[in-house]
């Protein structure tokens, strides 16, 4: 072998050990995009293929997230980027949840009924998933809860406070200007007039139709056997059909995988 014939052997191989060592770096930096794609599930996820959306505290409309509170925006975006996401196969929402407001249910279940559309959407209730909490779940495919899980208190509340006897002894005066008879009806200075009294149950009673009538369409349920607001246990409430399995967050995800996989 000569000389030029040596140095063209060593260039092809100076040539074959660049090219594996851009090979294996582009491997490498696969290997992280792949490790960033499921760090961005991560925060949502309770296995690799399952997203796990909590809803923790009295649901509000808006962002919120913290002080007890859960904002609907804040919700339906995970939900959204959940059923948006190609390498999640189901959500599970792990609900615990006295309520909250009825707007902010209506609006986390356009979220679910958006979701639905592309994976399925399962209920997996805590300590509590009562009122507003029940009407999103009752969106799910399908609702896990524990025996003891206290769920029901279908209802609508909605509290006058009167401090005006207080207001009195303080020597408390109260002046106002108002373009309407029932302006300041939500105020303690006074307490309500009858015919406020007979406007607030109209509401009260508007919405509560609403909330059992929603319900209703997607449960087989009555409006007798919920229309008394009472809370109810989660075996009582497997009964009723307002729950469909007893089991907790981990039955809810294999449940959920389940149903994915069926689809």
């Amino acid at each position: 072998m000569n000389y030029i014939e040596l140095q063209i052997i060593k260039a092809k191989r100076r040539r074959l050990i660049k090219k594996g060592a851009i090979i294996l770096l582009l491997l490498i930096l696969a290997g992280f995009a792949v490790i960033g794609i499921l760090s961005l599930t991560k925060p949502l996820a309770g296995d690799i293929d399952i997203a796990v959306v909590r809803i923790e505290g009295t649901m509000v409309s808006g962002l919120a997230q913290s002080g007890g509170y859960v904002g609907s925006e804040y919700v339906g975006g995970q939900i959204r980027r959940a059923a948006d996401d190609p390498l999640i196969r189901a959500i599970v929402l792990r609900i615990d949840s006295g309520g909250g407001t009825p707007t902010a249910a209506q609006e986390i279940i356009r979220d679910i009924l958006y979701a639905r559309e592309k994976k399925p959407v399962v209920v997996s209730m805590g300590s509590i998933a009562t009122s507003a909490a029940y009407y999103i779940s009752a969106y799910a495919d399908r609702i896990y809860s524990s025996p003891d899980t206290f769920t029901g208190g279908i209802g609508v509340i909605w509290v006058f406070f009167d401090r005006s006897e207080q207001f009195d002894r303080e020597g408390i005066g109260v002046e106002l200007v108002k373009s309407g008879e029932k302006k300041d009806m939500t105020h303690s200075y006074r307490n309500l007039s009858q015919d406020e009294v007979d406007f607030a149950q109209e509401l009260v009673d508007a919405s509560l139709n609403r909330f059992i009538e929603d319900i209703s369409s997607q449960r087989n349920i009555t409006r007798g056997s919920i229309d008394d607001a009472r809370l109810i246990r989660g075996e009582d409430a497997l009964t009723l059909g307002l729950v469909d399995e007893l089991g907790n967050l981990q039955d809810a995800i294999a449940g959920a995988r389940v149903i994915a996989r069926a689809r």
